[in-house]
């Protein structure tokens, strides 16, 4: 483990040589002697999804060690729409395991991620960061088993179009330079996040390209290795705001829209997940999907219409999700089915050992449990998400299967295989279950399946509350029908959420 440490790109993980959830304030403390930081920027995340930020430029070591030890104060009610002016007033407190290099700071910079406390010295009950951590708790105690997730990033960029090497419309999937333009720019951002904390597992270049009135569109994604739900969370708000950052540098546009004109590629926000039980994969057993599996399955099909008001949370969200393409709106699950809302990916079970050996006979067949890889992909999230209550979300969902009488049955009756277009699967799908069609029917499905979210105190009924008047206040219900077809009034809609999350 020492020898790994010290290799690691993480310059906070190589100098400390321990892991971050090891951190302390001391550990803390000593890197920033060491490495003559002059600046501490405490993050947290406002409603809107984006992370804020609260500089502070320390004169001695004892105020920070004052600020490490007690945080900030910060007006709550500027930050969300729910808390009232009259009882504002929040601690942000930070949380070492988060602390990073920040790598764009002119000033030598640390920045850490904070969590929110009532002049109680509580958690404030509605931040959704510890409505994500009281889900993992939740889920805990009623299943005994962690819970791991990762996501996958796809964004747009946006550049000046050229005359060389143009690739050809929407077939950008997994691209090369110099066909795809944008690659260099998504390794940087990839360095970047491994370096902030980030578990990376790939990046590569998506479906969506296009040329439109002398701009270059390029479609992206970057996907995590899955790690503590918390942890998740965590990582994929400071990779927006690299991408976000990395991009105005260089001088590009970039979005997280899940839609930003018809006809072409939306960007998802797809989440994998995986229960683990003493540290083992619980989502297979014997090269197959386990009971566990198939209850987590159910309660994400069951809460499925009320997840779309933390996963696609503006009216762009369901310009993505439209019958028969590729974004899912019937709520079933299949086996590597892209269209299939609840996705198994292909795993590496049945004698997928082999396949090194005859691509590479000097070989012997590793003895590794590959299967420990398996995930379930839940797909109809967006870059508008809010990334903690999403996540929060998901972990009530999965334990909300276990909780539900018959959960397997219930798996096994939305079961649609590897198509959902098939011919054979056309009865079944035709009468399945729709997810929302505009932000207005997302709030009423959040509102009818609230119990559930509010269930051992994870979601306050404040914070339901407000998502649900958030929701209404689009008055989109109609949306979709009244303006599709018309290019100007998409397009309009498309700049209004242009940067969203």
């Amino acid at each position: 483990m020492g020898n790994k440490l010290k290799a690691s790109a993480d310059p906070l993980v190589h100098f400390l040589g321990k892991e971050r959830r090891a951190f302390t304030k001391t550990d803390i403390l000593r890197y920033i002697s060491a490495n003559n930081i002059e600046v501490v920027n405490l993050r947290y995340a406002g409603a809107d999804g984006r992370l804020k930020t609260l500089n502070i430029v320390f004169h001695d070591i004892d105020y920070l060690d004052t600020l490490l030890s007690s945080g900030e104060r910060v007006d709550g009610s500027s930050l969300f729409p729910y808390i009232e002016a009259g009882s504002s007033d929040l601690y942000v407190v930070p949380r070492y395991r988060t602390a990073f290099l920040n790598p764009f700071s002119p000033i030598p910079a640390l920045d850490i991620l904070c969590s929110f406390y009532t002049k109680e010295g509580t958690p404030l009950e509605t931040s959704p960061e510890y409505t994500l951590r009281k889900a993992h708790e939740a889920l805990r105690r009623v299943t005994g088993l962690e819970y791991e997730v990762m996501g996958e990033l796809e964004y747009y960029v946006v550049s000046a179009a050229g005359d060389l090497f143009p690739a050809d419309d929407q077939r950008g999937y997994h691209e090369s330079a110099p066909f795809n333009k944008s690659g260099d720019a998504r390794l940087k951002a990839m360095k970047l996040i491994v370096e902030a904390g980030g578990c990376i597992k790939y990046g590569h270049s998506e479906v969506g390209n296009f040329t439109r009135d002398g701009l270059l569109y390029e479609q992206n994604e970057i996907e995590f290795l899955p790690v503590p739900l918390e942890e998740a969370a965590d990582q994929l708000m400071i990779a927006k705001w690299i991408l976000r950052v990395l991009a105005h540098q260089q001088g590009v546009n970039l979005t997280f829209a899940p839609k930003i004109t018809e006809g072409k590629a939306g960007s998802g926000l797809h989440v994998h997940t995986r229960l683990k039980r003493e540290g083992r994969n619980a989502m297979i057993e014997n090269g197959k999907l386990s009971p566990d599996a198939l209850k987590a399955i159910a309660g994400y099909l069951d809460l499925a219409p009320a997840l779309t008001a933390f996963g696609n949370t503006n009216p762009a969200s369901y310009f993505r999700l439209v019958p028969r393409q590729e974004a899912p709106t019937a709520i079933c699950w299949g086996d590597r089915n892209r269209s299939a809302l609840v996705r198994v990916p292909l795993g590496w079970t049945e004698g997928a050992n082999g396949m090194i050996v005859e691509a590479n006979p000097l070989e012997t067949p590793p003895v590794a449990d590959f299967s420990q890889r398996q995930t379930v992909e839940f797909r109809c999230p967006d870059g508008s998400a809010d990334i903690y209550l999403l996540l929060a979300g998901l972990a009530v969902a999965a334990r909300h299967g276990f909780e539900m009488e018959n959960a397997i049955d219930y798996a096994r009756e939305r079961y649609v295989g590897v198509n959902i277009f098939a011919d054979e699967s056309r009865t079944l799908a035709d009468g399945l279950s729709r997810l929302p069609a505009s932000c207005f029917e997302s709030a009423g499905c959040l509102e009818a399946q609230r119990a559930v979210f509010e269930q051992h105190g994870v979601f306050s009924p404040r914070l339901v509350d407000g998502t649900i008047a958030l929701l209404k206040q689009f008055n989109d219900r109609h949306l979709r029908d009244e303006i599709q077809g018309d290019p100007a009034k998409v397009m309009e809609l498309v700049r209004r959420y242009f940067h969203c999350g």
